[in-house]
């Protein structure tokens, strides 16, 4: 089990980072809010938001949920959201998602102004990364590099395969590995149905898997010595599976993330982190 990679202890020491960097605003006045924007019922989101409560208070961030009824129109979720970019006391905000069938999540996204986009999925922020420059960037993106980084690995001239490609995973990631000259390639639904998803997996130095699909990704593809990176959730039965088939996979891996306790954890840090980094960019405007 030597070669496990701890996502735990990643994320301990973010939150050490984010809490001296959050003594120093204190210092200075500022208190970081983090407002969640919740529309409707959602027994997994009022699963996620009891965390996010938990971990912000146990960080010493305060938190609000802002809870909008169901029938809430696209018009109305917009505008709630303009209310809290110009409440000088909010410095994050945060939008739970699925939202209710009808609305726009890609508008709704865009409406909250980049310096409070604790998720980095406002158009803005998501071009950052195309610079180069991620300043908020989505938080489970950033946690995938966060964990690469922790490795040591010199990603220069590396086959890196990423499997899903969603806006807040899959093309981020992409974006973020092929800034340090690895060769990333982006499958899909499109890779597997014409049959060279294994093509890909079997080569990958880096592989990269954030589908939502328990054990889509057989052991016996990745390439010997290579380091596996399980986005997936996924619950079967009693047990909670990332998306690589894990006990073949980590015979062949030389590192692995475990699910759960690999992705999910340095996420929840670098969501922290983000709040720290939004409520500093609202300092300095």
């Amino acid at each position: 089990m030597g070669n496990l990679i701890d996502g735990k202890a990643i994320a301990e020491k973010i939150k050490e980072e984010v809490k001296k960097e959050l003594e120093i605003l204190k210092g200075e006045g500022i208190i970081p809010k983090l407002v969640a924007v919740y529309v409707g019922e959602n027994p997994a989101s009022s699963v996620y938001i009891n965390q996010q409560r938990k971990n912000c208070e146990k960080a010493g961030i305060v938190y609000e949920l802002k809870n909008l009824p169901a029938d809430t129109t696209e018009a109305q979720v917009i505008s709630e959201i303009e209310k809290l970019n110009n409440d000088k006391s909010i410095t994050g905000i945060i939008l739970q998602l699925p939202l209710p069938k009808g609305i726009d999540t890609r508008k709704v996204q865009a409406s909250i102004i980049p310096e409070k986009d604790v998720e980095g999925i406002n158009p803005a922020n998501m071009g950052w990364i195309i610079y180069g420059r991620p300043y908020l960037a989505p938080c489970t993106a950033l946690a995938v590099k966060e964990i690469i980084d922790s490795t040591g690995v010199d990603l220069y001239g590396k086959d890196v395969v990423m499997v899903g490609h969603s806006d807040i995973v899959g093309k981020p990631v992409a974006l973020l590995l092929v800034d340090k000259f690895a060769t990333v390639s982006i499958c899909h639904i499109g890779t597997s149905d014409a049959g060279m998803l294994e093509d890909y997996v079997s080569r990958a130095d880096i592989l990269v898997v954030a589908v939502g699909k328990a054990n889509l990704i057989p052991g016996r593809w990745i390439k010997e010595g290579a380091i596996v990176v399980d986005v997936g959730i996924n619950r079967v039965g009693d047990k909670i599976v990332g998306d690589v088939e894990f006990e073949t996979a980590k015979e062949r891996s030389s590192l692995i993330t475990p699910v759960p306790g690999g992705v999910g954890p340095v996420t929840t840090a670098i969501l922290l982190r983000n709040v720290i980094i939004s409520a500093k960019w609202a300092k300095n405007k």
